[in-house]
C-alpha cells in the first residue's frame, strides 16, 4: 500500500462559534519575546533538526511557536489527557488505519516541519513515533513540553539524550507585559498597575488575561491622573476562573495545613513569625517543601503565590474570615517603616537593584494611598534604577494625599524632565534637567549644584573633580581621559549596583570615544540594550545613539528643534541665518531618515539595536 501524501496544516488564531454560542474572546497580539522567536525560527532552518520549547503552564510557549511558524507548511499534532492511553491518538487525523510504528515513520519522513504541541500529554505511541522522527533527523521538530508535567520518557529523552536542543520560556518580563497589556486594552497602564498585575500573574499570560478581564468587568480601571494611562486599584477581583486557575495548588493542601494558609492570607500583606504567632513549625515545613509559602532568614513566613492570598480569603466563609481577620494597622505602619528605611539604606550603599517592597506596593495596589515621605524614597529608588515611569508614578502617589511635598514634586520633575518635555513636571523643581530637556545643555550644566554626578551624565566630568566617590568616580575619570575601556567597565559596574539609566549613559559615551570601531559597536549595542529597559528615558548622553552620525552643529541644531523650537529661534540662539539652520536640518533629516521636524525624536528616539 501507498504512504499516502501529507496533509499539511496551517494555524490561525481565530475559531468559528458554534450556532448559538458566545464568540471566543480574539486573540491578544504577540508581543515581547524577539530574541526567542529568532531564535525558534533559526531551529526550523536548513541543516537544523528543530527544538524543545519548554516552561511552567500559561507562559505563552505554544504563541511563540505558533508566530515562529506563521506561513510556514507544517503539520501539526497536540497531546491531550483524554486520549493518552490510546495508541497514535496524536496523529490520529492524519495517519491511515490500523498502522504500525514502522509505517508512521514511514508516513512522517516526507514531512519537512512538524510542531508538536502539549507532548507531555502524548500517548506512548505518539512519544515513540515522534522520538523516532528525532533519531532519524529527516523531519524538523517544534516540541512544546510544559515544566513539572509527568512527560512520557520518549518525550523528554528528546532533550536530556541530546536529540534537540531546548529553550526554557521564562516569564515575560515587566516592561513586556506591559506593552501586552497596552496592546490588549488599547492604551498604556500607568507603570504601578503594569508591575501590580506582572507581579500577581508570575508569568503566567493566561491568568493576566482572566485577571484583566474580571477586573474590567467587576473593577473597571480609571484614567491615572495627567498620564493619558489607566490605573487599577482596589481588591483582586477573585472569579471562578481565577480560582480554576490555582485549585491544583490549593486543592493538595490537607486540612491541617490549610487553616495555616489562611492566617497567612489574612496577615497580608505582612508576614507571620512561626516562633511569635503560634504557628506549627512541622506543617509550615512541609508548605515550605510544597512551594506553597516562603520563610525568611528571620523566621517571617508568607504565601510564596501573590494571588493564593485572595484566593484564601474570598473561600474562607464570613465567620472563619471574622475569627482570622486581625487589626494590623499599626503593624502595618511600623512595616512600612522599617521597608522604607530598608529602601534609603540600599540607596546610600549605591544598590539600587529591584528590591520587594510588598508593604508600600499593598497599600497602593488596594488603593489605600502611600503617605509622601514613604512615596519619595520609593520614587527616589526607582529613578536612580533607571525605571523612570515608575518614579513618577510613585511620585504622583504621594502627591496625591500631600499635593506640595516638595520630595515627591523633585522626584516627579526629575523623571519627566529625563523622560519628555519639561512641561511635564515643575521645571524649577528640577534645573538641571528642565534645562537639557530644553536642549539647553550650556545651561543644564551651569546649574549643576546638589548632585556633581549630573554633570558626568551631562559629560562635563572637570565640573564634579574631587566630589565623588565609588563607581561614581571612576565614571567621572575614565570620561575625563577618554578612556573607552575604563569607562566600559564603568558602565558595567554601574548596570551590576542597579543604576541601567547611568550604565547605558556611559556605555554611550565609551562608543563616542573608543579607538577601535568593534569596542565602539559593543558599547553602543549595549548602551541602547539598558536604554530600552528605562522606560523612555532620554537624556543628552543618549541622544548620541541616534544623533552620532550627525556633524557637531547638526547635533545640536536637532537637540533644538527636538526640544520644539522654529528654525528662527534656533537661528538667534546660535547666532546663525534662518536659511543656514533649514539646510542643516534638511541634511540632517536624511541621514536620521525622518521627512520632517514632526517626526524628530524627543532629544532621542531610542533606535533598533544593531551595530553603529
Amino acid at each position: 500500500m501507498s504512504t499516502p501524501a501529507p496533509v499539511v496544516v496551517t494555524t490561525c488564531d481565530a475559531t468559528i462559534p458554534a450556532p448559538g454560542a458566545q464568540a471566543p474572546a480574539a486573540p491578544w497580539p504577540f508581543t515581547g519575546r524577539e530574541e526567542e522567536l529568532e531564535l525558534v525560527r533559526r531551529s526550523v532552518t536548513a541543516g537544523r533538526p528543530g527544538l524543545v520549547v519548554t516552561g511552567p503552564a500559561g507562559y505563552g510557549k505554544t504563541r511563540l511557536v505558533t508566530e515562529a511558524v506563521r506561513g510556514t507548511d507544517h503539520l501539526r499534532v497536540a497531546g491531550t489527557p483524554e486520549t493518552r492511553d490510546l495508541p497514535f491518538a496524536a496523529f490520529a487525523h492524519l495517519l491511515p488505519e490500523p498502522v504500525t510504528l514502522h509505517r508512521a515513520a514511514r508516513f512522517l519522513a516526507g514531512v519537512r516541519l512538524l510542531v508538536v504541541d502539549d507532548a507531555h500529554w502524548l500517548d506512548d505511541a505518539s512519544a515513540a513515533l515522534v522520538h523516532q522522527s528525532a533519531v532519524h533527523g529527516r523531519t524538523r521538530l517544534l516540541v512544546v513540553a510544559t515544566d513539572g508535567a509527568a512527560a512520557p520518557e520518549a518525550v523528554s529523552r528528546l532533550w536530556t539524550g541530546d536529540l534537540l536542543p531546548r529553550l526554557a520560556v521564562g516569564p515575560l518580563p515587566r516592561e513586556d507585559t506591559a506593552d501586552l497589556l497596552a496592546a490588549a486594552v488599547g492604551t498604556a497602564p500607568e507603570p504601578l498597575t503594569a508591575g501590580h498585575l506582572h507581579r500577581l500573574c508570575r508569568g503566567d499570560l493566561r491568568l493576566l488575561r482572566e485577571l484583566l478581564t474580571a477586573m474590567r468587568d467587576r473593577t473597571p480601571p480609571g484614567p491615572a491622573p495627567d498620564t493619558g494611562e489607566w490605573a487599577w486599584r482596589g481588591p483582586v477581583p477573585v472569579t471562578a476562573a481565577v480560582r480554576e486557575r490555582l485549585a491544583p495548588d490549593l486543592d493538595r493542601v490537607p486540612d491541617e495545613a490549610r487553616e495555616t494558609l489562611q492566617r497567612l492570607a489574612f496577615a497580608e500583606p505582612l508576614p507571620l513569625h512561626w516562633d511569635l504567632d503560634g504557628l506549627d513549625v512541622r506543617v509550615l515545613e512541609r508548605l515550605e517543601a510544597e512551594g506553597l509559602v516562603q520563610v525568611d532568614a528571620d523566621g517571617g513566613t508568607r504565601l510564596a503565590h501573590p494571588l493564593h492570598g485572595p484566593v484564601l480569603r474570598a473561600t474562607a466563609g464570613r465567620l472563619r474570615a471574622r475569627r482570622l481577620a486581625r487589626a494590623s494597622d499599626d503593624r502595618c505602619a511600623r512595616a512600612l517603616a522599617a521597608e522604607t528605611a530598608a529602601l534609603t539604606r540600599r540607596t546610600r550603599r549605591s544598590d539600587v537593584r529591584p528590591a520587594d517592597a510588598p508593604v508600600g506596593e499593598w497599600l497602593v495596589a488596594e488603593g489605600m494611598g502611600l503617605p509622601a515621605p514613604d512615596a519619595a524614597v520609593r520614587a527616589r529608588f526607582a529613578r536612580l534604577g533607571g525605571r523612570l515611569k515608575e518614579a513618577a508614578a510613585w511620585a504622583r502617589e504621594g502627591l496625591r494625599h500631600t499635593p506640595d511635598d516638595p520630595d515627591c514634586r523633585t522626584e516627579l520633575a526629575l523623571a519627566a524632565a529625563q523622560t519628555g518635555p519639561p512641561a511635564a513636571g515643575d521645571p524649577a523643581a528640577a534645573p538641571v534637567w528642565a534645562a537639557a530637556a530644553r536642549g539647553d545643555l550650556a545651561g543644564a550644566v551651569a546649574a549643576v549644584a546638589q548632585d556633581p554626578y549630573d554633570a558626568v551624565r551631562l559629560g562635563a566630568p572637570e565640573r564634579a573633580a574631587g566630589q565623588l566617590g565609588g563607581v561614581f568616580a571612576a565614571h567621572a575619570d575614565a570620561l575625563a581621559r577618554g578612556d573607552g575601556p575604563a569607562l566600559d567597565r564603568a558602565a558595567e559596574d554601574l548596570r551590576r549596583r542597579g543604576f541601567l539609566l547611568f550604565a547605558a549613559e556611559a556605555y554611550a559615551q565609551a562608543a563616542a570615544v573608543h579607538r577601535d570601531p568593534g569596542a565602539a559597536r559593543t558599547a553602543r549595542t549595549r548602551a541602547v540594550a539598558l536604554a530600552r529597559r528605562c522606560q523612555g528615558a532620554r537624556t543628552p548622553a543618549l541622544s548620541g545613539l541616534v544623533l552620532g552620525e550627525l556633524t557637531a552643529r547638526q547635533r545640536q541644531i536637532v537637540t533644538l528643534a527636538a526640544a520644539g523650537l522654529s528654525n528662527r529661534q534656533i537661528a538667534e540662539r546660535l547666532t546663525l541665518s534662518v536659511r543656514t539652520v533649514g539646510n542643516h536640518l534638511y541634511s540632517a533629516y536624511a541621514r536620521l531618515g525622518v521627512g520632517d521636524r514632526g517626526t524628530l525624536p524627543w532629544l532621542v528616539e531610542l533606535p533598533e539595536a544593531q551595530p553603529a
